[in-house]
């Protein structure tokens, strides 16, 4: 047992006898006010404790009002492959961001030619569990086979695996929320593990987010998109834009984004060509 279970264990154990009354969710809520929600998580699952038991009473916890341990370190299983991670990453508390809903782990072989990272999952990829199935993966779609990249030869992951929102002021309705650099920096060691088993010749960065996780904070993606960066994560890494931005362009502008996101991706498959081995 680690010091932070055995901490986590001690508190709770204080916080039982006050909250028995009130039940698990109370329990559950005091553990998580202190950080220590994570680890305690085994306790909580002996007590019949868990997040499921209070989101079946119907008790919404907000997005984001999670407490976390910091970095997802803490959950990478030993002797990893990407089936035990995407597992490992359904129970991570790295951040603050566990509450707002499922994991959405990235896709792909395990010996993908090229990578696309973008910055988080968005509210369909959230209830299908998938990355890039919405509007913006759509487009993404379209790009690759326009460019004559074969789909099935493709890993897309995201900076963040969690879909960060607020609620809309006058709906339930769920907008996106871009992640702050605490958030980014906690997830961080999830991308690391998924670009260390693929291996990918070529890294494409969608989105400023996603650029400047594996890049630096200096990047501007408006000023260097397209271009070649020699990189140790890859033998190639290129930025352009997310394809949302370009569904985001205003109506007299769309067209223009789309053509230069296209030309993008077919200088993608350029590349791809030559880092392949003849």
């Amino acid at each position: 047992m680690s010091s932070y279970t055995k901490r986590a264990g001690e508190n709770c154990t204080i916080v039982r006898a006050e909250s028995h009354r009130t039940g698990c969710q109370s329990w559950h809520r005091a553990c998580a006010l202190l950080q220590l929600s994570v680890r305690a998580e085994g306790i909580l699952e002996q007590s019949g404790c868990n997040v499921s038991a209070r989101a079946s009473a119907g008790v919404a916890s907000p997005c984001g009002g999670g407490a976390g341990t910091g970095s997802a370190a803490d959950f990478i299983p030993p002797r990893a492959t990407l089936s035990k991670l995407r597992d490992a990453a359904t129970r991570c508390r790295g951040c603050d961001l566990w509450t707002c809903g499922r994991v959405v782990f990235g896709e792909g072989p395990r010996d993908a030619t090229v990578m696309f990272v973008g910055e988080q999952p968005g509210d369909q990829e959230e209830q299908a569990g998938h990355p890039f199935v919405g509007p913006a993966g759509k487009l993404l779609d379209a790009a690759l086979e326009e460019a004559g990249i074969d789909r099935t030869s493709v890993y897309v992951t995201n900076a963040v695996k969690h879909f960060k929102y607020e609620r809309g002021a006058k709906s339930a309705r769920r907008i996106h929320k871009k992640p702050n650099d605490t958030e980014i920096r906690a997830c961080h060691p999830w991308l690391e593990q998924e670009i260390r088993l693929t291996k990918p010749l070529v890294i494409v960065v969608l989105g400023a987010t996603a650029a400047q996780s594996l890049l630096g904070k200096q990047f501007r993606v408006t000023q260097q998109r397209g271009k070649p960066v020699k990189s140790e994560l890859a033998g190639t890494v290129i930025a352009t834009v997310h394809p949302s931005s370009v569904l985001r362009a205003p109506d007299g502008e769309r067209e223009r984004a789309r053509r230069e996101f296209f030309a993008d991706i077919r200088a993608v498959a350029r590349h791809i060509a030559k880092a392949q081995p003849a």
